[in-house]
């Protein structure tokens, strides 16, 4: 029902920005909750930063937060997660997710996925 495309991701030196964007298909994105996760190598994959359906609430994680914006572009079908200041910390594989209802942090409460876009953040 929803399909997600991300892109944006690359190499990138501590203190530097990336803009990830997520591009979606599909019926009722203005409608539906969306989500940035990210999962490094070794770890489960964690909640970053979270749209609420109607788009007047945001969450964002501790470990970003000040660092990182989420925003819809509704016209456009794309959600986009700013993220500035970054440490090496920050390197894992980013994910997009999207869900009709109000999901939790936990991944697995969510039902739609993208492949995923890799950041790298050198020392």
């Amino acid at each position: 029902q929803v399909q997600l495309v991300e892109s944006g991701g690359g190499l990138v030196q501590a203190g530097g920005s990336l803009r990830l964007s997520c591009a979606a298909s599909g019926r009722s994105f203005s409608s539906i909750t969306l989500g940035w996760f990210r999962q490094a190598p070794g770890k489960e994959r964690e909640l970053v930063a979270r749209s609420w359906r109607n788009g007047a609430r945001s969450y964002y994680a501790d470990s970003l937060k000040g660092r990182i914006t989420i925003s819809r572009d509704i016209a456009k079908s794309t959600v986009y997660l700013q993220m500035n200041t970054l440490k090496p910390e920050d390197t894992a594989v980013y994910y997009c997710a999207a869900d009709p209802n109000n999901p939790t942090v936990a991944a697995s409460s969510w039902e739609y996925w993208g492949q995923g876009t890799q950041v790298t953040v050198s020392s």
